[in-house]
Order: C-alpha cells, then sequence, then structure tokens
C-alpha cells in the first residue's frame, strides 16, 4: 500500500490513506467493498460535509455503507487496517445529529487531522470536477460517471475524461538583499497582503509562468528560481505550484489591475508590521503562508491572518 507522507506546515497537502487506484475498474472488488460492514462513507453535498467534536478538534462524521443515502459512489482510498473509504455526492446533507455540525474545507481544511483532510480533498475536487463536466466536450452527449468516480465516460462516442486539474504557480520573491516581495490585490481589503500566483498557460514551463506572471503584474525580472512544494487547491480544481523566485534588482511596477500595491520587506521590518497590525498574511489554508514561513525562518504568528 502507497500512504503519502503528510506534508508540514499544508493543510490541504495531508493524507493517511492508499488511494488503491488499482480497484477502481474493478466493479467486483468494489461491490465487495461496499458491502463490508466495516467500510466508512463519507456524505458530499455542495462540498459540504457532516463534522462533529469540539471546533478545535472536529472530526468528520462517516457512516456505514448501509446507511449511506443514495449517490453516486466514489472510491477514496484504504487505510492501513485495509477499511475501504468511499464519497457520496447527495443533493441535501441528511440531517445533523445533536452534536452534528456541517462545514467544508475552508472551514475545516486545517483543523481536521492528516485522514480527514485527504478524505475531504480529494471529495472536494472529485465533487467540483462531475458537477461540471455532465456532457462529453467531443460530441456534447450526457457523460456517466466510472472508474469509482475517476472517470466519466461518454457512452455515445466512448470518449473518456479524466478529472480536470489546473496547474498554477504561486511564488515568493526574494531580492539580493533577501528582502521578500508581498502584493495586494485591488478588491482585498486594506492590510491583506500575500505572495503571488497566476495559471500557467499552454506550451508554457513553470519557470517561464513565474517569470511571466511576475513580470505582468509588478515588472519584476527574475534571475532564477527554485521550487518549494505543492498543494491540492480544489476551489474548484487547481494544483498551486510553490517556488522562490530571485529578482535582478528590486524595481517594481505594479500593473494597477491585478496588483494595487506591492512592497519589499526586511524580516524586521515584516515582524514589526505584523506586530502593529499594518500587514494581514495569509491564513495556513494556503501554501502562500508556507512559503512566507520559509523565508522568515519560522511559524508565523495564529492571530496574525486574513
Amino acid at each position: 500500500m502507497i500512504r503519502p507522507k503528510p506534508v508540514a506546515g499544508q493543510a490541504l497537502a495531508r493524507s493517511a490513506l492508499d488511494r488503491a487506484s488499482e480497484h477502481r475498474l474493478d466493479q467486483a472488488w468494489l461491490d465487495a467493498a461496499w458491502a463490508r460492514p466495516d467500510t466508512r462513507v463519507l456524505v458530499l453535498a455542495q462540498g459540504r460535509a457532516r463534522w462533529s467534536g469540539e471546533a478545535g478538534e472536529p472530526r468528520l462524521v462517516l457512516v456505514d455503507a448501509a446507511s449511506a443515502p443514495v449517490g453516486e459512489r466514489r472510491l477514496l482510498g484504504l487505510d492501513a487496517a485495509g477499511v475501504a473509504y468511499f464519497a457520496v455526492d447527495v443533493e441535501k446533507l441528511p440531517e445533523p445529529a445533536e452534536d452534528g455540525h456541517e462545514g467544508g474545507l475552508r472551514e475545516l481544511g486545517t483543523l481536521l487531522d492528516d485522514r480527514d483532510a485527504g478524505l475531504l480533498v480529494h471529495a472536494t475536487g472529485l465533487h467540483h470536477w462531475h458537477r461540471t463536466h455532465r456532457f462529453c466536450a467531443r460530441c456534447g452527449q450526457p457523460t456517466e460517471s466510472a472508474a469509482a468516480g475517476h472517470v466519466r465516460r461518454c457512452p455515445a462516442c466512448g470518449t473518456e475524461h479524466y478529472p480536470r486539474t489546473d496547474p498554477a504557480v504561486i511564488m515568493l520573491v526574494l531580492d539580493r538583499d533577501d528582502r521578500c516581495l508581498l502584493g495586494r490585490q485591488p478588491q482585498w481589503p486594506e492590510r491583506r497582503w500575500s505572495t503571488f500566483a497566476g495559471f500557467v498557460e499552454p506550451g508554457e514551463s513553470l519557470e517561464q509562468a513565474v517569470a511571466r506572471e511576475l513580470h505582468e503584474e509588478v515588472g519584476v525580472v527574475t534571475s532564477a528560481t527554485t521550487y518549494v512544494a505543492s498543494q491540492p487547491w480544489p476551489f474548484p480544481s487547481s494544483l498551486m505550484l510553490g517556488f522562490l523566485a530571485y529578482a535582478v534588482d528590486d524595481r517594481v511596477h505594479v500593473d494597477g489591475e491585478e496588483i494595487a500595491e506591492a512592497r519589499w520587506f526586511t524580516r524586521a521590518e515584516f515582524k514589526e508590521a505584523m506586530d502593529t497590525g499594518e500587514v494581514l498574511t495569509p491564513g495556513s489554508l494556503s501554501i502562500a503562508r508556507y512559503l512566507i514561513e520559509q523565508w522568515y525562518g519560522g511559524p508565523l504568528d495564529e492571530g496574525n491572518h486574513w
């Protein structure tokens, strides 16, 4: 079994399950796994699920297969004990138990343990993809779910469609003096600052995307890039690829459309700006915070974020 290691500091890049992809086309295995009494099912509606427990230590409410509502079944994987986990997508969540609550990744992503975080990220990504890919892009006919929820197949023309993942680069810019550059988007509230990001275009490498986005948004010319880490971002279907980018000089020219303001910070200036509340940093859900922490040299104050 292949169980990915959790990535420290990245709330959405965690999992404790083997995805068991070799079983997705084996309908007999899937039926047998569903019939087992220890199988656990996550019920999802519009990207939201039931959870219970204290707000600081929530656990997803998982049900056995016999209690699961009727809906599309999607295999999420197996745990170390061989227990199978599925998701069922429904229009409306069942009524909660007395101690039940409802939430999605934005509320729960940083609070869940590795198993539950991985379950909800996987199920949410599949939910968004299925919801927006009901018809065949080749012939326009309705498609059907297949491969335990990881393929949509067109019965009319036979085309198979796979879950969409949109690569996006996200980067922290450093200058020769090891200062970092942060920016503000025009629509953001005052004091909200973050790293820079953008989607990878067709025919473009990741390094080219980093250089293009930074030049377009803040006029920065880069001399090199270093890959740091990646993070799924199923809102609805992105994969965030994190980089450090090194600027040739400290010249900045914001485009005024995507970026309203950009500012260089030394570590001392950044700490002072956080302490005074002049700067609010990204929350722990985003890899942007992880990139800043790598440069800063330690965790940021959990009370200082937007």
